[in-house]
């Protein structure tokens, strides 16, 4: 069990979310050098700089990196490895879904679907691609990508988020057989969060959803970035698994 990370670099990518920025926080607090990377949008600028600000020690950095341009992940590479020097661990925490009626499936039209996995899956092998031989040159290298039980139940948001999902599953255990002995690759799968990721779902679907849920609340982000730290220091024989984290509610 690891109890320091002294000298270790952490990215988390969509680190202006809630669950990447309690991620980072966490990495922080054990003394990691954190680069969270966000959208060049004015919102998730001005909460990336409300993270930065939170993170104890020093030598941290938030850049800008759209995760569904390449071009933009080269660049992000390029300035990590020009600040840092090296990278230890990657947490793909960016993500987009926009609720759709699984009956409906005249809703779920291409362009839809083209964004849902080109920000959920293609975006996320896309970082692991770039970020790939800064890990590999760590030879502690950990990848943790943000799957979820959509990807398993097939409940969800959308179908096209669901199979996004599911996709990342498969990913994990692909990546884990390529990317060893120097990198392990895990995933952590929540439930509900109590986070506004999901439009439109509020208080009282989150009442229904704890009532019939084992444990009987749903997860909060810091359950979930607890989870992500874990594989990074209590889980360090552990690779190509995806880990469930929703309080029963798969079962």
């Amino acid at each position: 069990m690891k109890q320091s990370m002294d000298g270790k670099v952490v990215l988390v990518v969509g680190g202006a979310g809630s669950i990447g920025a309690l991620s980072a926080r966490k990495f922080a607090e054990l003394g990691a050098r954190i680069a969270i990377s966000h959208r060049d949008v004015p919102e998730e600028a001005a909460a990336a700089a409300k993270v930065m600000q939170s993170l104890p020690g020093e030598g941290h950095a938030a850049l800008v990196a759209d995760v569904s341009r390449t071009d933009t992940l080269t660049s992000l590479r390029t300035e990590i490895e020009r600040r840092f020097g090296r990278l230890d661990v990657l947490v793909n925490a960016a993500g987009f879904t926009k609720p759709v009626p699984h009956a409906d499936l005249d809703a779920l039209d291409d362009d839809l679907i083209d964004r849902m996995f080109a920000v959920n899956w293609r975006g996320q092998f896309a970082t692991i691609r770039s970020f790939a031989p800064l890990l590999k040159a760590s030879e502690d290298g950990l990848i943790v990508s943000i799957s979820s039980i959509a990807g398993t139940n097939g409940i969800g948001s959308s179908i096209a988020y669901c199979a996004a999902k599911a996709g990342i599953d498969v990913m994990t255990k692909s990546l884990a057989r390529a990317l060893a002995p120097d990198v392990r690759v895990l995933a952590v799968a929540p439930g509900v969060v109590d986070t506004n990721f999901v439009p439109g779902r509020g208080a009282d679907f989150n009442t229904r959803t704890a009532a019939t849920t084992p444990l009987k609340r749903i997860a909060t982000a810091d359950d979930i970035a607890s989870a992500i730290l874990a594989c990074a220091t209590q889980l360090g024989f552990a690779t190509g698994t995806t880990f469930v984290v929703d309080g029963g509610r798969s079962l």
